[in-house]
């Protein structure tokens, strides 16, 4: 690959340098590893991390040691990086982690994007034979090996069906290119590893045919064909026993007599037994003819699925979990198999269903029935039961006079006929499980497919259903799609278009459909063209109108929400006045204007019709077009005093309770006030710390949004979001966003001439270029802000603001000048009756004394604020209380002491999350250790501050290590 540094995770998980793997450590960090890579270039939540690499049940502590774990890697990379082997860097993004790599230099990913060339049909047959051999040189051996889980099976299978998908393809070009024989061996080795794979199987009979060795692919088909039997207890499928017969009649005479079991009769049904993916299947369907019935009576055969979508791509995974739903049918003989699918309007669930069915339908030789039960027709009337099961009937050629006149006999009717059939059924576009019961067939061999806008759970427990809900595409899928449609060379030209158009569409392949046909009929024009339009509409689903109600995006949505009651719609069209991304059922409520008892139904209806999806427990979210057509509804429906009132009605339920829960980590005034709340907003009444801080990691997302997109005339919640969240955020050690809602905050109060918020704003920002080592900036902003608080006679801010002068001028060295802004912070907190403010004020200036060496006076201020922290319930102080004696103590030689301030310290730190204070404290509690003399637990301390520090991003790192390198010498 030309790298010097290459991930590989075929095989086992390694990083090779110069081709030479390098020790990685334990198993679980090579999972880590290839969590991050799969996802190589993109962001990764902590919580997929270790959902990944331990699975939904989590042991306790997961969290700290995949921080662990990351520290550890991205300690490798400083030191590959530092002796010039190459880089692998692990980047901390909000929320979670990122490996920074070339996907080139992951070989998975490698393969994959070779692959992806091999099928343009569009590059000379040579070219492609030459991609896919390449992409199969990458492959080392079962992905992942070594490493467990669910995750990591999954995976690998996805991986194993891209596999088997490139040797079949690569087959198909090489005997279609008349040089058969290259790929016997590479056949041969596969269908060893996947004996019951009957696509690998016919490649392999059909390359040893064309190379002369007739004899052999009859052998190749005996043996696969008395493994099926065998195992499965299945006979060959219909393609497999053609092509054996077809061997038999062109076979030469010289090759000799053909196995006993070549004379093996023609299969009454066909066998999916492990059926590859389908982007393995041909690309052209399989012929329409089929063979007859196993009844003595002639019956009609059915073949009504529709014409598939053209460049139909992606889905790799939902197909190959259709695939198992038929490998499932073939080993349960006694039982019908039902799927169902189900999605948002658009998404491509019938796409779906008819692709994998035309691909598929070689396996169900007695016949393919399709019908479109318009769950969601824009008459807003379902096709009844009885006129439904006639259409079967039609289909499978019953005479009019022979169909009976109730729906129940007409029902068993159709099930008899099915009987000792292999039929597929497609129920497309159902309402609900009641409207598909009664069309599902009950003989055995039989498969229904279902699509629906609903979940169908109904299905799932009386009949089994086996569920699969269609989610949105990935940008590479969107992309693919696009390609697939205009072709490869124009999506390429125009690679910043298409992302536009790509995020626009957002993953909603009816959306994507939409610009590629408008494409595709104007192809003189430039794709930037129609990201233009996308961008600049007034009305984002405008350029998504075809004029056709059936591909109209608008349209599709609305037979959705017709469906639904007078309360679920109107909470439906106040959607897109949340601030996303998400919501919980309290925020809902609030929109709403009800109490949250009243709410879970009218989601119940939202959630069913898939305008609104639970991605997690409790949590709800809505697709970006769907809230732009929710806007539509709310103007066209809805007042203007309506949409207002509930606009403040959600913005107030976050504020409040964000102002509350700031309230709780830290029992300091806060510098602004709030207006009493709209009633109807329902505000959580948070009980302690804890529950403060997991409400605000929660709801971290939502409240970053609120500030980023105010709704006009709500532009001063935005510096109010930004200031109660701004000790949450340093506590986090979240810079970077912390430097973006207070610059959001700072711009809009100016613009509003609010001096409280831009008081605020700078305060903030202050903090941030502080944190980012500016100390210029941050001067500049804390005495702005200073300036603002005296001018509004504001003595929270201004005590506030004079600790963080104090704090930035003992950073700098300048502890006399802290000691003087500590001073003034006290007098400010006493003239503002803020008893949490005095204590704190009393411990900074008892740390400043201790560092200038005045430890009796020191000790007497720390003593003193002590009883005042733990009095008004402040865990940060007291957190910090403890520190500051721990290293009182520790200067004045009390060791013991020392340790156990400490130790009361970091359990507080912890336990309000301050993550960099708690580094902090660690590296004093190795250094009183060391001073001690326990340099077991010093260094233990030590190393634990590195991780911390490692995973911050935090340059006292680097002081760190070198002083662990130092004692372990």
């Amino acid at each position: 690959m030309g790298a010097m540094l290459r991930l590989c995770l075929s095989g086992p998980v390694e990083v090779l340098v110069r081709e030479a793997p390098i020790d990685l450590g334990p198993p679980q960090r090579r999972a880590v590893l290839a969590a991050l890579a799969v996802d190589t270039g993109r962001p990764v939540p902590v919580e997929v991390l270790i959902d990944r690499i331990w699975g939904t049940d989590p042991p306790e502590g997961a969290r700290r040691a995949l921080y662990a774990h990351i520290a550890r890697i991205r300690r490798l990379a400083e030191r590959l990086d530092d002796g010039g082997d190459g880089r692998l860097p692990v980047l901390r993004r909000s929320g979670g982690y990122q490996l920074d790599l070339d996907p080139d230099q992951v070989d998975l990913h490698r393969f994959q994007r070779l692959a992806a060339q091999a099928r343009d049909s569009a590059r000379p047959d040579r070219t492609r034979v030459a991609l896919l051999r390449e992409a199969l040189g990458l492959w080392r051996g079962e992905p992942f090996a070594g490493l467990t889980g669910t995750w990591p099976a999954r995976m690998r299978e996805t991986w194993r069906r891209q596999r088997v998908d490139a040797v079949l393809r690569l087959a198909d070009m090489e005997i279609n290119g008349g040089d058969p024989a290259a790929v016997v061996g590479e056949l041969t080795d596969l269908l060893g590893e996947y004996p019951l794979t009957e696509p690998l199987a016919e490649a392999l009979m059909r390359a040893l045919h064309a190379t002369g060795d007739s004899g052999e692919a009859l052998r190749c088909y005996a043996q696969t064909r008395r493994r099926l039997v065998e195992e499965l207890g299945t006979e060959p499928g219909r393609r497999l026993w053609e092509l054996h017969q077809e061997i038999l009649r062109e076979r030469p005479a010289q090759h000799g007599r053909a196995p006993d079991h070549e004379a093996a009769p023609a299969p009454a049904t066909a066998s999916p037994a492990l059926p590859p993916p389908l982007s393995a299947a041909p690309l052209t369907d399989p012929p329409a003819s089929q063979a007859p019935m196993t009844s003595a009576a002639a019956h009609t055969i059915p073949a009504q699925l529709p014409a598939g979508t053209k460049g139909f791509t992606g889905r790799i995974d939902e197909l190959g979990r259709l695939d198992t739903v038929l490998t499932d049918l073939a080993q349960r003989p006694a039982a019908v198999v039902v799927s169902a699918l189900s999605g948002m309007g658009g998404v491509g669930k019938s796409a779906l269903a008819v692709h994998w069915a035309r691909h598929r339908r070689s396996a169900f030789p007695d016949g393919q029935l399709y019908l479109n039960l318009r769950g969601f027709d824009p008459s807003g009337a379902p096709l009844p039961p009885d006129r439904a099961v006639r259409g079967l009937l039609d289909a499978l050629g019953v005479p009019a006079t022979r169909v009976p006149e109730s729906l129940d006999a007409q029902v068993g009717l159709y099930r008899s006929l099915l009987s000792g059939r292999r039929v597929l059924v497609v129920l497309d576009n159902a309402r609900d499980a009641d409207q598909v019961r009664p069309l599902l067939p009950a003989a055995a061999g039989c498969l229904a497919l279902v699509t629906s806008r609903s979940p169908l759970t109904g299905l799932a427990v009386a009949e089994g259903a086996q569920l699969l809900a269609l989610d949105l595409l990935s940008a590479e899928e969107c992309r693919d799609l696009l390609a697939a449609r205009l072709g490869a060379a124009r999506v390429a030209a125009e690679a910043a278009a298409v992302d536009e158009i790509v995020v626009r569409c957002a993953g909603l392949p009816l959306a994507l459909g939409v610009v590629a046909a408008r494409a595709a009929a104007r192809p003189a024009e430039p794709l930037a063209v129609f990201a233009d339009e996308l961008r600049t509409a007034e009305r984002i689903l405008d350029p998504l109108d075809t004029g056709d109600p059936a591909t109209a995006v608008r349209t599709v949505f609305h037979w959705s929400y017709q469906t639904l009651s007078q309360e679920a719609a109107r909470l439906f069209r106040f959607l897109g006045l949340h601030p996303g991304p998400d919501a919980d059922l309290a925020s809902l409520a609030a929109l709403a204007g009800v109490c949250v008892t009243q709410v879970p139904e009218s989601v119940r209806e939202l959630t069913t019709a898939c305008l609104l999806i639970e991605h997690v427990p409790g949590r709800y979210t809505c697709h970006d077009l769907l809230r732009a057509y929710a806007v539509e509804l709310a103007a066209e429906h809805d007042t203007t005093a309506a949409v207002r009132a509930a606009t403040r009605r959600v913005l107030d339920h976050y504020l409040h309770t964000t102002y509350a829960a700031d309230s709780l980590l830290t029992r300091r005034r806060h510098p602004m006030q709030l207006q009493p709340a709209e009633p109807g907003s329902l505000p959580r009444q948070l009980a302690d710390h804890d529950e403060a801080w997991a409400w605000l990691i929660t709801e971290q997302p939502v409240l970053l949004s609120a500030v980023e997109r105010p709704p006009a005339g709500f532009e001063s919640y935005t510096w109010q979001f930004a200031a109660t969240l701004t000790t949450f955020l340093e506590r986090q050690g979240n810079w970077q966003a912390l430097t973006d809602v207070h610059a959001a905050a700072l711009r809009t109060a100016t613009h509003q001439e609010d001096l409280a918020g831009q008081a605020a704003g700078h305060r903030g920002l202050g903090l941030a270029r502080f944190q980012l080592r500016d100390p210029q900036g941050a001067r500049h902003h804390f005495t702005r802000a200073l300036d603002l608080f005296r001018q509004l006679d504001n003595h929270a801010g201004q005590a506030r603001t004079c600790q963080n002068l104090a704090k930035m001028a003992w950073a700098h060295g300048a502890t006399r000048e802290a000691l003087h802004h500590s001073r003034r912070a006290l007098e400010h907190f006493l003239l503002a009756h803020d008893r949490g403010g005095q204590a704190v004020a009393l411990n900074d200036l008892g740390w400043y004394l201790a560092e200038l060496g005045e430890l009796r006076q020191a000790l007497d201020y720390c003593q003193r604020a002590l009883p005042l922290v733990q009095a008004t319930g402040d865990l940060s102080g007291q957190a910090h209380t403890w520190d500051s004696l721990g290293y009182i103590h520790r200067h004045l030689g009390r060791h013991a002491t020392a340790v156990d301030c400490y130790d009361r310290a970091l359990a507080l730190f912890r336990k309000t999350g301050d993550r960099r204070s708690e580094a902090i404290g660690l590296s004093y509690l190795g250094d009183t250790y060391a001073e001690a003399g326990e340099s077991a637990s010093a260094l233990d301390s030590w190393k634990q501050a590195l991780d911390l520090f490692d995973e911050l991003g935090l340059p006292e790192a680097d002081m760190l290590r070198n002083k662990l390198t130092t004692h372990a010498n």
